[in-house]
């Protein structure tokens, strides 16, 4: 019995470090595959830390958020007359229990952004989930358009309601409904996806052409007002 007491604690050291070496392994992996498609696409690659990406768009909800926020597989420049910025992100809550236990969470998350030749407000488009409804209650309605199916897929929220409607004109509504999975949040000169996990390295392509489409989608009036 004592034998196998004493197993448990080298059983368990062994998974951690099998699990460190596969995480390991693993994020290599997608950092050369990343690097590979960068080149391809005529980008810029840098695997390190990025602090600075997360002060310099901190305007964005999601790269405000949490503690030792930084950006990691970083591909930028130009891409189809473009400028464009994708990457891995990576932050940390912290909580701590009865007893004064504190707990680290860390999340990792994917972005894409195209940066714009003008400024625009602030505007959210985001599926309609439990917390987006919880906030309504609160007083923090979204923006209601004519189309009823996508008032209730999408939570639309913007200071400048003209804008919203501006970008969430019938071409658009109908690309949305057609890739409900995505976020977008617009301000400054940021049009930005957001995915809450680290996308595929296949997917990374996929939605860098789906960010396009949502800029083509983008009236071109909005670029000429004085």
């Amino acid at each position: 019995m004592s034998g196998g007491f004493v197993l448990i604690p080298i059983l368990f050291v062994v998974i951690v470090i099998a699990a460190a070496i596969y995480n390991y392994i693993a994020a290599e992996k997608r950092r050369q595959a990343l690097y590979e498609m960068a080149r391809r696409l005529g980008l810029r690659f840098s695997a390190g830390e990025d602090y600075a990406i997360p002060d310099h768009y901190a305007f964005l909800d999601h790269l405000n958020q949490g503690e030792n926020r930084y950006a990691f597989n970083v591909m930028s420049g130009a891409y189809q007359q473009n400028e464009v910025l994708i990457f891995d992100y990576h932050y940390e809550t912290h909580s701590t229990d009865s007893k004064g236990n504190r707990t680290t969470s860390d999340y990792y998350l994917s972005f894409l952004i195209l940066l714009l030749p003008v400024d625009f407000p602030k505007l959210k488009i985001s599926r309609e989930g439990l917390l987006s409804k919880i906030a309504q209650a609160f007083g923090y309605d979204d923006i209601d358009f004519e189309s009823a199916e996508f008032s209730r897929v999408f939570c639309v929220r913007s200071p400048d309601k003209k804008f919203a409607y501006d970008v969430c004109n019938a071409s658009m509504i109908e690309y949305l409904l057609a890739n409900c999975d995505m976020s977008i949040e617009i301000e400054r000169n940021a049009l930005a996806l957001l995915f809450k996990k680290r996308l595929a390295v296949e997917r990374v392509e996929f939605d860098l052409q789906r960010l396009l489409e949502i800029r083509l989608r983008l009236p071109e009036y909005l670029f000429t007002k004085v």
